[in-house]
């Protein structure tokens, strides 16, 4: 049986695990949420990192945040390639789950990179290890020498991941416009969506571009994605008259991007933001699925 002399010094020695872990916290749910584009996922990663951390020989760890960044990394590897199976039986497109940016500012203040909604969309076209070796590199300065020995391969194997990477978002990435012309017709978007009027919402829209709405099955939302600047004016345009009916409107930030919260009757039922180019709004991105609002409930 244990003393009392034994036990408080285990006690201490969890307490010092607890404190390494809350120390870097944020960064691992950086990794996680980035690696996984959902936050309910990134949670439940960290608390089974949490375990795995308090039950570990921590003796024999010289540094606690490279442990931890490799045990999420390496988690997180392992969960992608179990939940790609489930997003293609998913109900209608699949989107990011919305994080309010907002309120937690420290996900983004280290690099904002690979935070975006549209770039986590691309981010899903990645291997596993591609995406694990972009985010790393890219959202957090990791070595690659450091990358390598996170994922199990070579410095010379994981800059090919990263070029590989690179080249896959460069391909489809646009050019982003300043944050607040972004902000501006988001505002326009919504305002034009609300009336319904489809020449105001056709004025706002780049020839090409792309509405997406995740209900997940559970609520009312395009199966597809809209395409084209006409369809998606006239998609708006259907459903305005029923749609805003008592919705209340705030602007937040989602992702380090302005979006627009919808609320009725005081539950979100929408967080809904746009990418913006020269030409105009190029992605609408309506997060309409309850499961994923949680995150960004008021």
């Amino acid at each position: 049986m244990q003393s009392n002399k034994d036990l408080a010094a285990g006690s201490g020695s969890l307490r010092e695990a607890e404190q390494a872990f809350q120390a870097v916290r944020g960064r691992l749910f950086g990794i996680a949420y980035r690696m996984l584009g959902s936050v309910s996922e990134a949670d439940d990663l960290l608390q089974e990192v949490w375990i795995r951390w308090q039950t570990s020989d921590r003796r024999n760890v010289r540094n606690a945040e490279a442990f931890l960044a490799t045990t999420t990394t390496r988690l997180a590897i392992n969960v992608l390639r179990s939940a790609r199976a489930r997003r293609e039986t998913y109900v209608g497109p699949w989107l990011p789950e919305p994080v309010d940016t907002g309120a937690d500012p420290a996900l983004g203040a280290e690099r904002a990179e690979a935070l975006e909604i549209a770039v986590l969309m691309l981010l899903e076209r990645l291997t596993p290890t591609e995406r694990a070796s972009y985010v790393l590199r890219e959202a957090f300065d990791h070595s690659y020498e450091r990358i390598a020995e996170i994922i199990g391969h070579t410095p010379a194997n994981v800059r090919q991941l990263v070029s590989r990477a690179r080249k896959h978002l460069a391909a489809e990435k646009r050019a982003s416009v300043a944050a607040s012309e972004q902000r501006r017709l988001l505002t326009a978007f919504v305002a034009a969506a609300r009336s319904g009027e489809i020449a105001g919402l056709e004025a706002l829209l780049a020839e090409d571009v792309v509405s997406y709405s995740d209900g997940g099955g559970a609520v009312r939302a395009s199966k597809i994605p809209v395409v084209g600047r006409h369809r998606v004016a006239r998609y708006v345009h259907a459903f305005a008259g029923t749609f805003w009916d008592g919705v209340t409107v705030e602007p937040v930030e989602a992702n380090g991007h302005a979006s627009a919260r919808l609320s009725h009757e005081g539950r979100v039922v929408a967080v809904v933001t746009v990418s913006v180019t020269s030409d105009g709004i190029d992605r609408v991105l309506w997060m309409m699925n309850p499961s994923k609002l949680a995150a960004m409930a008021s």
